[in-house]
């Protein structure tokens, strides 16, 4: 397999390990039928703003692997710095990260280099939140699509490809080049873990010409039932036979007979099928029409639903997928006025979802832009009753004017007369990043709620999000998993001892013992014969 390397690569490979963990400082909550109303929602539906690669890493103890869609829409490199959201590599934040991370080799990077330093860690944490059956869209042109392509290869695994779309991003393409009009852009695809499961693109319309011959096939023999196949024939009894067409030969091997429209005797029939007994038989057991209609004895069917389509990877109208003017247009209705460059159309990111995600699902997006991933959300769950999570995460100052603005306006509904669209309904929550949850010193921040400490500390243990509340009778308990029972020993006021008189603190059983605390006077002895590890806080406390 090939392997991209470039200036800055040995910096970042790991350094997804050494961004601080911040906690999610909550600063409102958003109801569309209340929007006085600004207590947490608990809707799962959350905005951050914040740099996305810290943002990412807060996420994980709550979601890692739980993430079924994550869609991206990065910076594309273009090398035009007027450019500023699709060429953010020069924005000063990712400047300052730059300098600190990749050093003096910094100022030797070409803008190719900053992109691909920039990428990798954060892919790498999306790697980690996205689920095992999970899929990752990457929106991007051809300026970094072949550095993108081995990136992920990288990341994700050659064998987890699964396809480059082709988006038709625009009908009226520019006349700047001189060579070709760029009318497309380009969708990357990867899964966490390729799996057997279809992706499920638009559902396919049931159609009564649906015939069952086909010439290449072999001859079999198929039965189907009396009383099921319908027909246009006359009344009557039709004997064993040669029937069939010029381009069928379809033998009747009984004789059978027509009443009011149905076969009332079953029908043994020698071609050249489609199908199978066992798929024929299957189709019946699904409500698929079968008719017989004319003498060739020709059977043809209609199913009562079908299965949506395998997408293609041509993304166009035809899809119902709409331009980046189509995009433009909707979201100066939803402000006024324009107020955001080159937006992708939420029919895209509604399509995408649908290939992978059930109306449960979780959907990330890391670089938000004007918030058009959970405005595809809002409309998908509108449309079926679904309940769909979006979280997005935009780093710029926009997040809460425009980002977050937009997904409100959707939400209560936008525009006026005949361009008036009505409000999809649901909640959010509006996160900045807060304080990092070890000090310079790698103490534990005692500025941060408790909970916080004890969500971060149980996720470091076991990869689960804490769920369990904290109760009066057992105040130390973290949670019990894989039977093992975890323990916080922590008091923000004072120093904790475990000892044999503290040893109470445990108080439900379990087949070992993980326990924080700031010292231990138990005996290694006893500790051994308890099946309890200790560990010191903060010293042991894992930083992931």
């Amino acid at each position: 397999m090939p392997t991209l390397t470039w200036i800055g690569k040995d910096k970042v490979v790991n350094h997804h390990h050494d961004v601080p963990y911040r906690v999610l400082e909550h600063k409102y909550g958003f109801r569309a039928e209340d929007d006085g109303d600004r207590t947490p929602t608990e809707s799962g539906n959350k905005i951050i703003h914040g740099d996305n690669l810290e943002a990412l890493k807060s996420l994980l103890p709550e979601y890692e692997g739980r993430v079924k869609c994550i869609y991206i829409d990065p910076p594309y490199n273009t090398g035009n710095e007027k450019w500023v959201y699709n060429d953010n590599v020069n924005d000063p934040k990712i400047k300052k990260w730059l300098g600190e991370v990749v050093g003096k080799q910094g100022e030797d990077l070409s803008r190719h280099d900053k992109w691909l330093c920039m990428m990798y860690p954060r892919l790498k944490l999306l790697h980690k939140l996205l689920a095992e059956d999970g899929a990752i869209f990457i929106s991007i042109d051809d300026n970094e699509l072949a550095n993108l392509k081995l990136l992920c290869d990288e990341i994700f695994g050659v064998n987890n490809f699964i396809d480059i779309f082709s988006w038709v991003k625009t009908e009226t393409p520019a006349n700047l080049s001189y060579k070709t009009k760029k009318s497309i852009e380009y969708i990357v695809c990867y899964q966490k873990n390729r799996n057997d499961i279809k992706f499920q693109g638009l559902e396919k319309e049931s159609k009564s010409s649906n015939g069952l011959m086909n010439q290449t096939n072999t001859l079999k023999e198929l039965i189907f039932p009396e009383n099921l196949v319908d027909t246009g024939l006359a009344d009557g009894i039709y004997t064993a036979g040669s029937y069939g067409t010029d381009s069928y030969d379809i033998t009747l091997l009984d004789d059978v007979e027509v009443k009011n429209g149905i076969f009332t005797t079953p029908i043994r029939l020698l071609g050249k099928f489609k199908w199978s007994q066992s798929n024929l038989d299957k189709e019946i057991a699904n409500e698929t029409r079968i008719s017989i209609r004319t003498k060739a004895f020709s059977p043809s069917y209609e199913k009562a639903s079908y299965e949506p389509e395998v997408p293609w990877n041509m993304i166009n109208r035809s899809f119902g997928v709409d331009t980046n003017e189509v995009a433009s247009t909707i979201l100066t209705t939803i402000f006024g006025k324009k107020v955001f460059d080159f937006p992708k159309p939420a029919t895209l990111i509604s399509y995408l979802i649908n290939f992978v995600c059930s109306p449960d699902d979780i959907i990330l997006d890391s670089f938000a832009g004007s918030g058009t991933t959970a405005h595809a959300v809002l409309n998908l769950n509108k449309k079926d009753k679904g309940n769909r999570k979006f979280i997005l995460v935009e780093m710029e100052d926009y997040a809460e004017s425009i980002t977050a603005e937009r997904v409100r306006r959707v939400m209560q509904g936008y525009g006026e007369g005949k361009n008036a669209v009505a409000g999809t309904g649901g909640a959010f929550d509006y996160y900045e990043l807060g304080e990092r949850m070890f000090d310079e010193e790698q103490n534990l921040n005692e500025n941060i709620d408790e909970e916080k400490i004890r969500e971060y500390i149980y996720y470091t243990e076991t990869k689960q999000h804490l769920e369990r509340e904290r109760s009066d009778v057992s105040k130390y308990l973290l949670d019990t998993y894989n039977a093992t029972g975890y323990y916080f020993y922590y008091e923000r006021d004072r120093l904790t001892t475990l000892s044999i008189d503290t040893l109470h603190i445990v108080t439900e059983r379990a087949e070992q013992y993980v326990i924080y605390a700031d010292t231990c006077t138990v005996p290694p002895q006893v500790l051994t014969a308890q099946n309890i590890t200790f560990k010191k806080n903060p010293r042991d406390i894992k930083r992931f």
